[in-house]
């Protein structure tokens, strides 16, 4: 930790509000916790209490958790959830921080007497009716929030078009993931796979932002490959069945793993992963891959060019055959697999850390609630 991370301590009271999560905001709040609390702040989170129950925020720091009830889209039941924020902002919070669109809703409508910050996680990707509702939220959150924090530039860029008062970037690091508890051999050993078998790897919520079903495509094509690469994807999600039925139908060698707390495990065991998404600000799991020296695939979409530089293959979004062949190009040759493992580790050296990321935070809190 630097100097200046060291220095940005606030021992204020904030309230970290999310909707419905079970990645990357929810990892991102777990982070939040410990290090604001370790700075001297007292956290509160209010959240789905499912969310409580998958991230344990109040085993991350002695945090208190309310539970209020934000589900993934608007629901007649949203009246209660901005009743139940109102109640839990009634006590001792001088600043409140929603993390994503639909928990920056609830919580301006809540219209708290505290200053409020939003951190714009993702973009608006629906169409139609719940796409209009979606633009609509953007407006109404941009335009009443204190300060519109973006995971991404484009998403400061969106913040200030649709009218926000002050709009800064505020880049998400990735936590640590774990040392390895298993080898390679013993990971590749779980799924039966022969010594020569490359292994592919995606990880993420199951959804169609993901974009799954170019990956599910592009793992066809490597059925002449030999031996066939075994192509792992771990993570749950509303896509699941019509993406099993889609695996079956290709013969695509694709096997869904569902949710996994062994992620540095599969990435010990991978050669090439793999992000195929529409859209990602600064997705986790391309930063768990350089960090972990897997030569990574990703659409170049988002906040992804500026967040993995030249340490990735960047490639068209929905596009197949863009990357059926970055993954071939890399799985056939192993000194640039080298090339692009030298260069993930010296990128993420450049990644704002957890502590960077508090420290940032607590920055903010302080300028807009002074203790």
């Amino acid at each position: 930790m630097t100097d200046a991370e060291r220095g940005n301590h606030w021992a204020g009271s904030v309230c970290l509000v999310l909707a419905s999560s079970t990645g990357g905001v929810g990892q991102h709040l777990t982070s939040l916790v410990r290090g604001l609390i370790a700075g001297g702040a007292t956290v509160t989170v209010a959240g789905p209490a499912a969310t409580e129950e998958h991230f344990r925020f109040t085993d991350a720091g002695a945090a208190r958790f309310v539970p209020v009830e934000i589900p993934p889209n608007p629901t007649l039941n949203d009246g209660r959830a901005v009743g139940a924020l109102r109640k839990a902002l009634a006590g001792d919070v001088d600043m409140v921080h929603a993390h994503g669109l639909r928990a920056g809703l609830v919580a301006v409508l809540a219209k708290p007497r505290q200053p409020l910050a939003v951190t714009w996680h993702n973009a608006v990707l629906a169409r139609r009716l719940r796409g209009y509702a979606s633009r609509l939220a953007e407006r109404m959150v941009a335009r009443n929030a204190d300060v519109c924090l973006g995971a991404s530039e484009d998403l400061v860029e969106r913040a200030r078009a649709l009218g926000a008062r002050d709009a800064r970037l505020a880049p998400v690091a990735a936590p640590e993931l774990p040392e390895p508890r298993r080898g390679r051999a013993a990971v590749r050993a779980e799924f039966g796979l022969h010594r020569d078998q490359a292994v592919v790897l995606s990880v993420g919520r199951l959804h169609p932002q993901k974009r799954y079903d170019v990956l599910v495509e592009a793992a066809a094509t490597w059925r002449d490959i030999r031996p066939i690469p075994a192509v792992l994807v771990a993570g749950s999600g509303p896509a699941y069945l019509p993406l099993a039925a889609a695996i079956s139908a290709a013969h695509a060698p694709i096997t869904l793993l569902g949710h996994r707390n062994d992620i540095a495990d599969l990435l010990e065991a991978a050669d090439v992963a793999v992000v195929t998404s529409d859209w990602e600000a600064r997705q986790l799991f391309a930063q768990e891959a350089l960090r972990a020296g897997v030569p990574l695939v990703a659409t170049a979409v988002g906040g992804l060019p500026d967040l993995v530089g030249d340490a990735a293959l960047l490639v068209p979004p929905g596009n197949v055959a863009a990357v059926s062949e970055a993954v071939r190009d890399l799985l056939g040759d192993e000194a640039k697999r080298a090339e692009y493992r030298a260069r993930g580790f010296q990128r993420a050296k450049t990644w704002p850390t957890e502590a960077a990321t508090v420290a940032q935070l607590s920055a903010i809190y302080a300028e807009f609630a002074p203790t």
